[in-house]
């Protein structure tokens, strides 16, 4: 029998309640792993705040689903839905194994799931016949007749909202979760303010979701573009040597006048061109006329490339010695004629004009091609041979040639589009090329052939193949690093314009030639079918007009990457001539209206949106947003957000989406916070003495609920689902989904309260109320062993220490963990307590061998207290110390040692418990220090004093 509309209307949707997130965050983690197999990425490589696919998955199936009271059986279908059952684990493993080892797959399936899910294919991968199985099961717990995920989602939407779903995103980025939401059987609303996001998403639908027909097209016009390229360089004869040579890669380098000695420079970071070919550049000094001619060498040892490894630019300064024996040595902030004016930085740089494409004669910094790579097909194969070379007079012609033929043409090319006339617009990123290199012009980040090529790319173009135009600008420009690899293949090879988020310039850089970027104009796009209607518009999110059922978000915030900045980059080349799917778009970053920061606006401008969203959405609508939180600030931002938004909030999960490279020294791991929102329909009143006691019964609700959940789980034979780090999140969502139901707490209307200007360094009366209920959360969280009244007597960074012991004996292993737990307990320095291997992905506390006397006495958080003169007794009997003295030295270290020795036998025991059993190395041992602890713990219970 068929779901009548609306029969799920008020039903709670199945992420409000369990959301698997260890397997959700395996999952997350092995796409991001995928690199350029990810579905999505080769539409353009150089946006990289991409969500998972298989999240975002995850995220539209829970609010649809609805909660029942098995909530063992919704477990079961989810999993199921998501292809993270044993069954279909089965067949993704049996996918990557040869067909003469298939039988070992159950070897595999008693792994942990994240370790199933590493040697697995992703679920993706192996598309609709991978859920065959599951339909009979999936529709008699539902009540659905559905033989497919679209179906099922089309079924359930009905029962829901009366419709096949509409999912939004109003900040759709790289496209990753309205691509999703079509894919699994959604009507789909996208937008964002930025035409390059627009682009992105829709190509997903376009392009990645292309019927065979459709895809046969794209293929037939990416091979009309490079004919019609290549001939255009092929008649210009700018890329041979007349020898039967291509060209493959150019290097060039910025050429100063040294004010100390009056030699024209090279400026070379690394004199080596290749490691794997042992090829260098040597200076050879022309005394007569002041310069260097540069010669590019082989050589015949790794200790003669490692001598050229220092080049002319050395810690910021122009280092050179024309005669060997004296050597120069200025700043090229010197030569760059740096100076302040007022608060302004500022130098003597002439700023260039728009029909400018290289230096003038008369400028600081000068350009200068010093070295070609060369190849030449194999006479057998499909290989190359390739060649190093000094530049020839011959080559320095063909230069001279084309930039000849760019300034015929710059002016009628830049009045067509073809070439870009953009002025560079001052920014946090985009200030860096004008203050450096005078550059103004969005095309002086191009040198003559990169303009040429992509010139003619543009005169070809076609919506289909401007994806190829946007890769060609991001692996062509003057901030194209060269890499010199130790690879002995290419022998080296130029990075992306956006390895990094920035427009950094570089003193030397590669430069592409037509024939190295073949593959880029037959780019390996995924299939994957849209059974969903798809709309993309670029707008604000404020602008949004037409009712959904679903908003699923990943907005802008904090220190987020500045695409609004970093995309004119690509918006410059298409604005003035865009294809025709693509011209009724605003092709403009619209800086001023895009949301960004962490400041005034930044609320003001998320809280329009959401607010818009919410006044969007049906009654029973659901939004889920997402957010990577760098700063404890916009934890509370958000909370203000979603008050003064009209929202509530009804579950939190976190899951990790990020892969060790995300790392960076001083920074914070990232993780994914996935907030449930729904419409507050009452106007409620309270005030804050009888909060506390509801917050604690919602978190003690909550937290049991899924603890004992977990435990039906194991009983089952199955991993557990949840950490402590889970439970602590789904206590904030406790806690936060108390406060946001009330519409005034101590009289006071909290919709005017979110909204009310922040003053820096003052808490708001909403993050006084945010911090108790955290921290009304985080105490509920008493590890097994302890009574409530003793964990509380404990001292943040001690209830820290012993909180995250428990963690790592549950298996918990990434850094971002702990940063939350450090947040919640205010631990600052938590840092202090980490192992010095620690990694995103592998962290760890020290153990008491590790601490040896660091931190017994001192200011550290963790100095004085009970805990850490208990960890320096362990050390000393791990030292084989007699247990007498160790107990007495621990009298001595320990404040209060007699109220406190009951305490602290319990703590010995509870180390001794959580450290048995972890796997161990040469240098971190935790059966020593598990049995120094048992021993310890004894000890103090039968000290007679």
């Amino acid at each position: 029998m068929a779901l009548a509309p609306f029969e799920w209307k008020d039903k709670p949707a199945l992420i409000e309640h369990l959301f698997p997130v260890q397997k959700i965050s395996a999952e997350s983690y092995k796409e991001q792993m995928a690199g350029s197999g990810k579905t999505l990425t080769a539409l353009g490589s150089y946006w990289k705040g991409r969500k998972p696919l298989i999240l975002n998955k995850a995220c539209i199936l829970g609010s649809l689903l609805p909660a029942t009271e098995d909530h063992l059986k919704d477990l079961e279908i989810f999993e199921m839905l998501m292809g993270m059952d044993t069954e279909t684990m089965k067949k993704r493993l049996e996918a990557t194994l040869p067909f003469s080892k298939r039988d070992t797959v159950g070897e595999l399936l008693v792994l942990p799931y994240s370790e199933q899910v590493s040697k697995a294919k992703r679920s993706e991968e192996l598309g609709d016949l991978l859920y065959a199985h599951i339909w009979s099961r999936v529709n008699r717990h539902l009540d659905t007749s559905a033989n497919s995920i679209s179906e099922l989602v089309e079924q359930m939407g009905i029962a829901r909202f009366g419709r096949r779903p509409k999912v939004a995103d109003v900040f759709s980025g790289s496209g990753q979760i309205p691509f999703e939401a079509a894919r699994l059987g959604c009507d789909v609303y996208a937008s964002d303010l930025n035409p390059i996001a627009c682009m992105l998403t829709w190509g997903g639908f376009n392009i990645v979701g292309a019927s065979k027909e459709e895809r046969a097209n794209i293929v037939e016009a990416q091979k009309k573009l490079i004919e019609h390229v290549q001939k255009e360089i092929d008649d210009l004869g700018v890329e041979k040597d007349g020898g039967g040579w291509r060209a493959k890669v150019y290097l060039y380098c910025v050429e100063v006048v040294c004010p100390q000695s009056g030699w024209k420079v090279p400026l070379i970071p690394s004199l080596v061109i290749s490691k794997g070919y042992k090829v260098i550049a040597e200076l050879i000094p022309i005394h007569i006329e002041k310069r260097y001619d540069i010669k590019i060498r082989y050589v015949d040892s790794t200790e003669k490339v490692e001598l050229a490894e220092k080049g002319t630019v050395q810690d910021g300064d122009l280092v050179h010695s024309p005669d060997g024996i004296t050597q120069y040595r200025v700043s090229i902030k010197t030569i760059r004629g740096d100076y302040k004016e007022g608060k302004e930085n500022k130098n003597r740089l002439r700023m260039w004009e728009k029909a400018d494409f290289t230096p003038r004669p008369d400028d600081i910094f000068q350009e200068r091609l010093y070295c070609i790579q060369w190849m030449k097909k194999k006479p057998t194969g499909s290989k190359y041979d390739y060649e190093f070379r000094s530049v020839t007079h011959d080559d320095l012609k063909r230069e001279q040639k084309v930039i000849n033929y760019v300034g015929k043409h710059l002016e009628e090319w830049q009045e067509k589009g073809y070439i870009p006339d953009m002025v560079i617009e001052a920014g946090d990123k985009t200030d860096e090329p004008i203050r450096t290199r005078g550059w103004t012009h969005w095309h002086h980040l191009f040198n003559p052939r990169q303009l040429l090529v992509a010139t003619f790319v543009q005169k070809y173009l076609s919506a289909y193949t401007s994806y190829i135009l946007t890769s060609i600008l991001d692996i062509n420009s003057r901030v194209c690093r060269w890499n010199n690899s130790e690879s002995k293949g290419a022998g080296g090879n130029t990075s992306n314009t956006f390895d990094n988020q920035a427009l950094n310039t570089l003193y030397n850089y590669g430069t592409r030639s037509l024939g190295n970027m073949i593959n880029f104009f037959f780019p390996q796009y995924k299939e994957s079918s849209i059974y969903g209607k798809w709309k993309v518009f670029t707008h604000s999110a404020q602008k949004i007009n037409e009712e959904n059922d679903i908003y699923v978000t990943d907005p802008p915030y904090g220190d987020a990457v500045k695409y609004e900045e970093i995309t004119e980059f690509f918006i410059a080349w298409l604005r003035k001539n865009p294809p025709k799917e693509f011209a009724h778009w605003t092709w403009d970053s619209r800086r001023t209206l895009a949301i960004k920061g962490e400041d005034e606006d930044f609320r003001q401008g998320m809280v329009a949106a959401y607010r818009k969203m919410a006044n969007n959405m049906p009654d029973n609508g659901i939004q889920v947003l997402m957010f990577t939180h760098q700063s404890g600030a916009i934890w509370a931002d958000m909370a203000n957000i979603i008050w003064a938004s009209g929202l509530q909030v009804t579950a939190a999960w976190y899951v990790v989406t990020e892969t060790d490279s995300a790392l960076r020294q001083g920074a914070n791991v990232k993780g994914t916070i996935i907030l449930i929102l729904r419409k507050r329909h009452h106007e409620l009143e309270t005030f804050r003495d009888d909060l506390g006691w509801e917050i604690e019964e919602a978190v003690r609700e909550q937290v049991e609920s899924l603890i004992g959940l977990d435990i039906k789980v194991k009983a089952q034979g199955s991993e557990g689902l949840y950490t402590d780090a889970d439970l602590q999140m789904a206590g904030y969502a406790a806690a936060l989904k108390v406060l946001t139901a009330y519409s005034r707490i101590d009289g006071k209307d909290m919709i005017a309260e979110a909204e009310a200007p922040r003053q820096k360094g003052k808490k708001t009366f909403v993050d006084e109320l945010i911090d108790f209920a955290v921290q009304t959360a985080v105490q509920f969280l008493v590890p097994v062993g302890f009574e409530k009244v003793e964990w509380q007597k404990l001292q943040p960074v001690e209830r820290f220490y012993l909180k995250m012991v428990e963690m790592e004996h549950q298996g918990a292993k990434t850094l971002d963990n702990y940063q939350n737990f450090a947040k919640a307990f205010k631990v600052h320095h938590y840092d202090q307590l980490m192992s010095d291997n620690s990694k995103a992905n592998s962290a760890r506390l020290k153990l008491s061998t590790e601490f040896k006397g660091a931190m017994i006495s001192g200011d550290a958080e963790f100095a004085g207290t009970p805990l850490r003169a208990l960890l320096y007794a362990v050390f000393e009997l791990s030292k084989e110390v007699e247990v007498d003295d160790v107990l007495l030295h621990l009298m001595e270290n320990c404040p209060n040692y007699l109220p406190n020795k009951t305490l602290l036998a319990k703590m010995a025991d509870y180390l001794a418990g959580k450290r048995e059993g972890i796997k161990g190395t040469k240098t971190f041992k935790p059966e020593l220090e598990a049995s120094c602890a048992r021993i310890l713990a004894e000890a103090i219970r039968n000290q007679r004093l």
